[in-house]
């Protein structure tokens, strides 16, 4: 059954929007959300704005995986069983990855900036890039030169001799030198979504390449990218606890809301790049209204608030930007203020263990 549309009319300059009364998301959070219905269609001839892109990481600052794997060497016996490792050689022999490499012009893959952001770890030797391996530890925790060696030198003393005061000041000194640590939830969440999300609209219309992962926080970090061994006794790499998945679940479906709508605004073209994150952001909108029926915290329900006044429609880019940036300050705030003990009644929509992507290799 297609859902009743209405006319929402522009606030500013451009013209009005044809959208499913379902998109205006109303503040009662117990107003279903009916099937998609024609909705797709009438983004076809709505959706414009402005151009794309996304910051390239600082390649000159990247050490490499073999820098981490000096201690870390069970995380990387993990990592070099992930699709991240493969990446490195399966991708440039797939038909697809070439297909789309010549559609954009791209002589080589692992030359092009568009597939390096993503796809390779990087450095820069003298002005030029040399890809070095697959998804990696810096992909995720951040180019690693200001602080691999802040993070592991116990504070110029050996472990046990290391008092907690410099031990926090250690870890407080790496954060701010660029280290995203698992901890700071908010930040992981938008590092994945940065590449899981295509940031690219002509990567897409242009270049064939899908818009995005299917991508869920918890059910993709708890599968074969798991590694979590440096604090688990016999590096037994057990799935997070409740309180973790809790946090990972409810700040990751904030940041895929606040993506999905900056990747709206981004779009230039009525094309299947808007299309497919008009569709994203419409599913993120009611995955954000599920978790408030749930935890109504402060936070989340001035998520839901701000969703319900995001309009996609022609001409919004500064609108979307706006929204995806209070979403972004209050999903931080959450991912600061609770520990997900509190969270206990969202169990119920966090992915299970058979909905996890892979399984870790120990």
């Amino acid at each position: 059954m297609f859902e009743p549309f209405c006319f929402e009319p522009s606030r500013g300059h451009g013209f009005g929007a044809i959208v499913p009364r379902s998109m205006r998301l109303c503040g009662c959070l117990h107003e279903p959300l009916r099937g998609l219905g024609l909705f797709l269609t009438a983004l076809l001839v709505v959706l414009t704005a402005g151009g794309a892109a996304m910051a390239a990481p600082d390649h000159t600052k990247v050490e490499g995986p073999d820098e981490c794997a000096e201690c870390h060497k069970y995380e990387a016996e993990v990592w070099k069983n992930t699709h991240h490792y493969k990446t490195f050689s399966a991708l440039p022999r797939k038909k697809e990855a070439r297909e789309i490499s010549k559609a954009m012009g791209l002589k080589r893959i692992k030359a092009g900036s568009l597939c390096l952001n993503c796809h390779f770890t990087s450095v820069d030797k003298g002005g030029k890039k040399k890809t070095i391996a697959g998804i990696s530890c810096e992909s995720c925790h951040s180019a690693g030169k200001d602080w691999t060696k802040l993070h592991s030198e116990f504070s110029g003393k050996k472990k046990e001799t290391e008092s907690p005061e410099e031990a926090k000041k250690r870890w407080a000194d790496s954060e701010a030198a660029g280290m995203i640590r698992p901890h700071m939830t908010y930040t992981l969440a938008k590092n994945c979504y940065s590449c899981h999300v295509v940031p690219q609209e002509e990567l897409v219309n242009k270049g064939g390449h899908e818009a995005g992962s299917p991508f869920e926080l918890v059910s993709w970090s708890q599968g074969e990218v798991r590694h979590n061994l440096w604090y688990t006794e016999g590096k037994s790499n057990k799935e997070a606890e409740p309180g973790r998945k809790r946090m990972l679940y409810a700040v990751g479906v904030a940041v895929e809301l606040e993506t999905a709508l900056r990747a709206v605004g981004k779009a230039t073209k009525p094309a299947k790049y808007a299309v497919a994150m008009a569709k994203r952001a419409h599913a993120a909108k009611k995955r954000v209204r599920q978790v408030a029926r749930a935890i109504r915290t402060p936070e989340m329900m001035e998520i839901v608030r701000t969703a319900h006044d995001a309009r996609l429609k022609l001409n919004n880019e500064a609108g979307l930007s706006a929204a995806a940036d209070k979403i972004a300050d209050a999903a931080k705030r959450m991912s600061r203020n609770y520990d997900g003990s509190e969270f206990a009644a969202i169990d119920e929509l966090i992915p299970a263990e058979d909905k996890y992507k892979g399984k870790p290799s120990r």
